[in-house]
């Protein structure tokens, strides 16, 4: 008879790794849906209302900049004249040429002109005279806010006014004048309007004038003008502390006479 007898250490210590293998636990991660739960339900609420006004401003900055953008470029691309305008300092009408005219008696304006047609809006730039006694100036009719603002080149000061359409053209009709003039279909001999304008107040917000007379004085001291009656041929008048500038709107040419009291 054989024996058979087993290894009883052997036996133990398979039985221990079984044992270990047994006891191992597995370690889960954090649930999502546990997370969620943990997160109170007002603060997800402000969260997205949070996001909602995000949104909202993002949009509202991307049309308010694309309005500026427009009306900048719509600035910048606009058809530019320069165009002149002879006249005489009487009440002499010229529409033809005239030999027996003396030639010291007649000026000539050349100035730079832009119309923006949709806006409504006409951007006058004069330039220093050769001759004239008068100041360079920037001058912005704004048919739609009804002003007009001048700025002296000199002084570096911005003047506001209401507009005058009894000697400013509109726009539509001033380009069809300057056509006209480049075509050589109208001959540009006139005669010269004075005006006299007072200066006022200070404007503190010039932002409240709309964009183009904004564009214009921004930065700059603004004053409120009030107008005299418009006056034709030369006139005497106490020239004190006054600046003279001289421009066209019209088949005329304009004076404009701005005096501080």
């Amino acid at each position: 008879m054989v024996k058979v007898s087993f290894n009883s250490a052997l036996a133990q210590k398979e039985a221990a790794k079984k044992d270990e293998e047994n006891s191992q636990v597995l370690i889960l991660g954090p649930d999502p849906k546990d997370t969620e739960a943990v997160v109170p339900v007002g603060q997800r609420r402000a969260w997205c209302w949070c996001m909602c006004f995000g949104v909202a401003f993002m949009l509202a900055g991307v049309i308010l900049g694309g309005a500026y953008l427009y009306k900048y470029f719509a600035f910048q691309q606009g058809g530019v004249y320069f165009c002149g305008i002879k006249y005489i300092e009487d009440d002499l009408t010229l529409t033809e040429p005239d030999a027996r005219a003396p030639a010291a008696r007649y000026q000539t304006i050349e100035q730079n002109i832009q119309i923006l047609e949709e806006e409504d809006v006409e951007f006058i730039s004069v330039p220093v005279p050769e001759f004239a006694d008068s100041d360079p100036a920037d001058i912005v009719h704004d048919f739609h806010r009804r002003l007009t603002a001048y700025l002296d080149l000199s002084l570096d000061k911005c003047y506001v006014i209401p507009l005058n359409t009894s000697v400013v053209m509109p726009p539509k009709n001033f380009l069809e004048l300057l056509i006209n003039i480049k075509a050589g279909t109208y001959l540009p001999q006139s005669y010269l309007i004075h005006e006299q304008m007072i200066v006022t107040d200070r404007i503190e917000n010039v932002d409240q004038l709309g964009f183009f007379i904004y564009r214009l004085c921004r930065g700059k001291e603004t004053y409120k003008l009030q107008r005299k009656e418009a006056m034709k041929g030369i006139q005497k008048r106490e020239a004190t502390n006054c600046r003279k500038i001289r421009h066209f709107e019209n088949r005329f040419a304009i004076e404009t006479l701005i005096c501080e009291q």
